[in-house]
């Protein structure tokens, strides 16, 4: 059996490259992955605010943005800019959003950060001013552009491993809480399991059912009940997903020896592959990996690209909304459809919380 190497990884670009985006936030996200990725993309941030100006106006002499806007207000009220890309806390997300759907008269598209926001009736609600706005919202579910993620889609629409009869996300790795995820109601569920949550969602679709268990991490000092985090997706298809997003990963940084990776796997009836995931190496340019394998093809097929996640998957956050407003469809990281990703958090967190079987469908009411 011969099979195509040349996977489908990459983005689609727009075939307009100067939409004038307006940058709201001048944090790491903004300033070291979506700056970076739009200028090697050839894309144009046109200005930028934060909530302090002097960290706007180094990063806009950094990037070379031509405008800094005193505040969101002054951003959202320059009528030059098309699309808006923001990148603030998740518990302030939500505001800013509301704010921008009154502003339809010139904003095309909206990028807004995973989380949406930090409960489905927030999240339903943006998503519905947006809509009666005529601005086309897409959420930065960026793991959704790694490249492994993305080429393992593509095994997976092409049949090439039969139909999926389990997926696993290992993750071993310490991230590096920002200090307003103290504040929020959920740490990992809705800011580090939302993205293998997603992920599952991108690859096999919303599941049926959700069982979860959870406990703090060692390490992080401030209240938390999500931590480690341990959840079981069903589907009535008879396919199921599990992730242990082990954000502790032992005594690494009390004086052990480390173990950090980040694995994956998906089992079919006709075949399996098995990837890696490379941002736990960051700044580091790892690239993650994907091997495979199916009935009839002797040995492992291992596709590699020079890409890596941060920030390389960033160009396609925003090139799958500029798609859409070009095309005048839903980008392919809608907000209506992202409603479900911010309903499967709400089941995990439930199901871990309350010690039942969740459905996305009860959150989805």
């Amino acid at each position: 059996m011969s099979l195509d190497m040349n996977l489908n990884y990459l983005p689609r670009l727009p075939r307009r490259k100067d939409w004038r985006i307006g940058c709201i936030g001048a944090g790491f996200i903004m300033r070291d992955c979506h700056l970076v990725a739009y200028r090697q993309a050839g894309f144009n941030p046109a200005a930028i605010t934060s909530r302090k100006l002097e960290k706007a106006r180094a990063v806009a002499t950094q990037h070379q943005i031509a405008t800094v806007h005193r505040n969101i207000e002054e951003l959202l009220a320059d009528k030059s800019i098309e699309i808006l890309d923001i990148a603030v806390p998740p518990d302030m997300q939500a505001a800013v959003l509301r704010q921008a759907a009154a502003h339809g008269d010139h904003l095309r598209g909206i990028l807004a950060q995973k989380p949406l926001a930090m409960s489905i009736k927030d999240a339903r609600d943006v998503v519905e001013r947006c809509q009666k706005a005529g601005i086309a919202l897409a959420v930065n579910q960026n793991m959704r552009y790694d490249q492994s993620i993305r080429a393992m889609k593509d095994i997976l629409q092409r049949g090439v491993i039969g139909q999926p009869v389990l997926g696993t996300i290992e993750m071993r790795a310490i991230p590096h809480w920002m200090p307003w995820a103290e504040n929020q109601r959920s740490l990992s569920t809705f800011i580090m399991s939302i993205h293998h949550l997603d992920t599952f969602r991108y690859w096999f679709g919303t599941p049926d059912r959700v069982l979860a268990s959870t406990r703090p991490d060692p390490r992080t000092k401030f209240p938390h009940t999500d931590g480690i985090n341990l959840y079981i997706l069903e589907y009535d298809s008879g396919c199921r997903a599990t992730s242990w997003d082990d954000v502790w990963t032992g005594p690494a940084r009390e004086g052990s020896e480390s173990d950090i990776y980040i694995r994956w796997r998906v089992e079919g009836t006709d075949g399996l592959a098995r990837g890696t995931i490379g941002w736990p190496s960051y700044p580091a340019k790892t690239p993650s990996t994907l091997d495979f394998t199916t009935n009839g093809q002797a040995g492992w097929l291992s596709p590699r690209w020079p890409e890596v996640w941060f920030p390389d998957a960033f160009v396609g956050t925003m090139a799958q909304l500029l798609c859409a407003v070009e095309d005048g469809t839903e980008p392919e990281i809608g907000g209506r459809d992202n409603l479900e990703t911010i309903a499967l958090c709400e089941a995990v967190y439930a199901a871990a919380k309350e010690h039942r079987v969740t459905t996305v469908r009860e959150f989805l009411v």
